[in-house]
């Protein structure tokens, strides 16, 4: 089985491709001055960017792991994902609150698609 990698560092690879999918790391937004909703609006379009990268798109996605500073924020950030997905082809989910790296990031989400 090939491997392919995407954008890769010394510590990690930003999305990777196996077996025919494609896996992304834990996307996080660079401007953290947005609210939630802003934030993921961010992270969704880095994301969409890198499935891109990989030949694939959100539609083909089949599961996302959402990571939430404060599951508070969970409706606001929802409001974000609901217009991403446009309310079809939603993959499985899950989302839980977690600390992140930065007290300033409020959402985190990596996902896994078809090719």
């Amino acid at each position: 089985m090939t491997i392919k990698r995407y954008e890769e560092t010394e510590i990690y690879s930003k999305a990777a491709e196996a077996n025919g999918f494609v896996f992304t790391a834990g996307i996080v937004p660079s401007d953290l001055a947005r609210d939630v909703k802003g934030q993921t609006e961010e992270v969704l379009a880095e994301i969409d960017r890198l499935l891109a990268l990989a030949g694939t798109s959100k539609s083909k996605v089949v599961q996302a792991t959402i990571w939430l500073s404060d599951i508070r924020l969970r409706d606001q950030m929802n409001e974000a994902y609901k217009a991403w997905t446009g309310g079809k082809d939603t993959p499985v989910r899950a989302c839980v609150e977690a600390k992140l790296v930065d007290p300033r990031m409020l959402v985190e989400i990596s996902v896994v698609a078809l090719k």
